[in-house]
């Protein structure tokens, strides 16, 4: 089991009146792949710059190895950052980018000024360029490079300090998707390799899945689960979790007994339990836990409205009494058709009601995002303000 090495303690962050984190604990392990993962503006870009020193919490604390490092700069924690804009130097060749920390002299446990003898600099930038695949680059300018070498050689000059912990915010942003794909795994090639904690932030939920040992989902400036990947997908605390991780149909529900939960005045057998006889509770069922029967044969009945064919499977839109519900098939069911569905006990996840209840989960609206982005009245600036760079 690794050891903690980062902890942030009742971490408040304000600018001006507009609280940006509102009492954040966390804990950070040795040599784990940790995301902040969440919407623009949840207060994730702040948290890292909190643990990288470029912002000092309002209230609270932030431990580093057990030693409080609040008033510590950023030069002087093992921590170095990876920004989406990779920040390299575009007069030096790839070689000399790397180098460029290295070459500034250290003070010593003397307050003596030391260089690093060329000899040592040499060896350890061609150490980094072989973890990050860029062998036989090193005499190559920043702009003969694609978006994937200038970032795999921002994470090379920022590793080649052999920092404890390496920060990364949103890195894969400039990239197009096939890059991007590639480059998750390159990730965590290298953060394997390096045997370091990585922390990461990002809005792309696909990118924490994929990359995670632990992920951080928050919103509004609050945790609101902590788990690993596949605990967040399959176990969510609330409405929004489920519905910022995937697909989601969220449904309100009545819990009549430990393993009986009731929908649409129709009981099904559930795995959850601990909850009061006949609490209301939020549903979630999954698109691709939905089994199409015929109609006479289902738990459920109801009509299919839309149908969008994705290459591996058909993403179906049913209308059941008046909610509506997406369905995940390889199946086509055309549009007006009458189907039925069957869903297996697993298939059903139970919680309980939260600020975010009845917020998500029918598919006959559109997102308030699309709705804003149809808005020409809406200033997306305005929706930003009180600091938070996300």
């Amino acid at each position: 089991m690794s050891k903690e090495l980062i902890r942030l303690a009742n971490c408040t962050m304000a600018f001006d009146d507009e609280v940006v984190l509102d009492n954040i604990n966390l804990y950070i392990k040795d040599k784990e792949f940790l995301t902040l993962l969440g919407p623009s503006g949840c207060g994730k870009t702040t948290t890292l710059r909190i643990i990288g020193g470029f912002q000092t919490p309002t209230s609270g604390d932030v431990f580093f190895d057990g030693v409080r490092i609040n008033a510590v700069p950023p030069h002087k924690r093992a921590i170095n950052t990876v920004f989406q804009k990779y920040a390299l130097f575009p007069h030096l060749n790839v070689y000399e980018n790397i180098a460029f920390g290295l070459r500034i002299p250290k003070v010593d446990g003397k307050g003596k000024k030391v260089k690093l003898p060329e000899e040592e600099i040499h060896q350890r930038v061609m150490e980094m360029l072989e973890v990050v695949n860029l062998r036989g680059f090193e005499k190559r300018h920043i702009t003969q490079l694609s978006g994937g070498q200038q970032q795999r050689v921002a994470i090379a000059r920022a590793l080649v300090n052999k920092p404890k912990v390496l920060l990364l915010d949103e890195p894969l942003g400039a990239l197009d998707l096939k890059l991007r794909k590639d480059m998750q795994n390159e990730l965590k090639r290298i953060q394997k390799a390096m045997e370091i904690t990585f922390i990461y932030v990002t809005h792309d939920q696909e990118e924490a899945l994929a990359m995670s040992d632990t992920v951080v989902v928050m919103d509004a400036g609050k945790i609101q689960q902590i788990g690993t990947p596949e605990d967040i997908y399959n176990e969510p605390k609330n409405a929004f979790v489920a519905d910022f991780i995937g697909e989601s149909n969220i449904i309100d529900g009545i819990m009549r007994a430990d393993g009986v939960v009731e929908i649409f005045n129709r009981k099904f057998q559930c795995l959850d339990g601990g909850f009061a006889k006949d609490e209301p509770v939020d549903v979630v069922i999954r698109p691709e836990d939905v089994d199409i029967v015929p109609e006479d044969q289902g738990q459920l009945k109801g009509t299919v409205t839309n149908v969008t064919f994705k290459g591996m499977q058909y993403d179906i839109i049913v209308d059941f009494y008046g909610f509506k519900w997406l369905i995940q098939t390889t199946d086509l069911s055309p549009v007006g058709s009458r189907i039925g569905i069957k869903i297996d006990p697993d298939g059903i996840h139970v919680m309980k009601k939260s600020q975010y209840s009845g917020m998500f989960g029918d598919y006959s609206s559109y997102s308030e995002e699309y709705e804003e982005i149809s808005d020409a009245s809406f200033d997306p600036e305005e929706d930003q303000e009180g600091g938070d760079e996300e």
